[in-house]
């Protein structure tokens, strides 16, 4: 039966057929073939895997982020963000950092991330004599952190997934999201230097002050978002409501509001959260699958050992050709049981996976991060995977560090959510 399943949806994958029609087929061919299961076990496991509560914060958070790039709000972060750093040098560099990190407490969207800072940042940087490599590179690596610090759309479908509170995996992703994005500046200062670049901008307390002002309330919907979920005043799926209801009143205080931005957000919001649900649902069928031929513990059997060296070299190589959510629903059935059995801490296991994950964002041929800031520079993929290379060292060094120090990552969460640490 493993064979069929893995061997038809192998071929469907060479041919080209999209990764959530593969896993249904080969789910839908694996269950006739063999024979013991009836078919109306198909329908019966795609609403169990859409049923789940929690990923009602998905396409709140796509709408947020959407809306946040269409009505102008991305720009003044971006204002606020050059205000702070853009006169260290490398600037540009470090706002395009900064101005992720900020963005990533408020959508949890890394392609949203990049369209809507690579747009303004890309041009800018490249005007100021940054080779388009370098632009691509901290771009598309610094927009992981969408996935990273919270609110993160992978967390909420890996919670969702293993019955993990999304609120105390969201606390695991402080601490990592914020070493990467340092280390991202720290490599960017010293490109910079070595180049002799990004030194055209001056600190001024009276620009400090007005883009303050100007971004204020924007930046408020961090605070909201976590201070709401750790303090119990609302759930993930909640608080990205209120995000974007948040995002729309200040869209029309500002003035950026208009029925055309409006639609075409909620157009495209539908279309990727369509996208991202036929996944969950196709993939809820395959882990299903999985679980009824006790596949999770036979590999448990082969690899408990080894444990998180087999899950991040398996998750670097499916975030290769697979986007994190199915990939995610189709493994986390195998990476809970390995944790369970190695008697390691789901919300550890959860935030390595996280992060493993997230670096496929910026790996060809899938990472869509990259694809995105390559098509905003003009410049070949390829070309822009070399200037990838620092950015991928760093984040895997954090993922190592994340597997060597677990205390330290489970450090805010226990602080904060203790009833549900353990």
């Amino acid at each position: 039966m493993l064979i069929l399943l893995f061997g038809s949806f192998t071929i469907l994958c060479i041919l080209r057929v999209p990764v959530a029609f593969s896993m249904f087929l080969s789910s839908t061919i694996a269950i006739w073939a063999e024979g013991d299961v009836p078919l109306t076990i198909i329908p019966q496991r795609i609403w169990v895997g859409l049923n789940n509560f929690p990923l009602l914060a998905v396409p709140f958070f796509l709408i947020a982020g959407l809306l946040m790039n269409e009505t102008g709000i991305s720009n003044r972060l971006i204002n606020f963000s050059q205000s702070i750093v853009g006169h260290l040098r490398g600037g540009l560099a470090h706002v395009n950092v900064f101005v992720s990190m900020i963005i990533a407490g408020m959508s949890g969207i890394s392609t949203a991330d990049t369209l809507g800072v690579g747009s303004v940042l890309i041009p800018a940087m490249t005007k100021e004599g940054y080779p388009k490599g370098f632009t691509v590179g901290v771009t598309a690596a610094s927009s992981t952190l969408g996935n990273i610090i919270p609110p993160s759309v992978m967390m909420i479908i890996y919670a969702a997934t293993a019955g993990l509170s999304v609120g105390g995996l969201f606390m695991t992703g402080i601490i990592p999201g914020v070493m990467i994005g340092f280390g991202q500046m720290g490599f960017s200062y010293y490109f910079a230097a070595k180049h002799g670049i990004g030194t055209d901008y001056k600190f001024s307390f009276k620009n400090l002050l007005s883009s303050t002002k100007a971004g204020i309330f924007p930046l408020a919907i961090p605070v909201i978002v976590i201070g709401g979920i750790i303090g119990g005043v609302f759930t993930a799926t909640e608080a990205a409501l209120i995000t974007v209801v948040y995002t729309f009143v200040l869209s029309v205080f500002y003035g950026e509001f208009g029925f055309g931005k409006f639609y075409r957000v909620i157009r495209d919001s539908v279309g990727l959260f369509s996208l991202s649900l036929f996944c969950v649902a196709a993939a809820s069928l395959w882990g299903w699958i999985l679980a009824y031929y006790n596949v999770p513990q036979t590999v448990v059997a082969s690899v408990a050992f080894y444990v998180f060296g087999f899950v991040i070299l398996i998750f670097l190589v499916v975030g290769l050709f697979m986007d994190a959510i199915p990939a995610i629903i189709i493994l986390q059935p195998i990476i809970g049981e390995l944790a369970a059995e190695a008697g390691i801490n789901p919300y550890h296991m959860g935030i390595v996976v996280v992060l493993t994950l997230a670096i496929g964002l910026i790996t060809p041929p899938y990472g869509l991060c990259l694809l995105i800031a390559s098509d905003l520079a003009s410049i070949s993929v390829p070309r822009a995977v070399i200037a990838l290379i620092p950015f991928f060292i760093i984040s895997l060094f954090v993922v190592l560090f994340a597997v060597f120090f677990p205390e330290v990552m489970l450090f805010i969460p226990r602080l904060a959510m203790p009833k549900f640490m353990g």
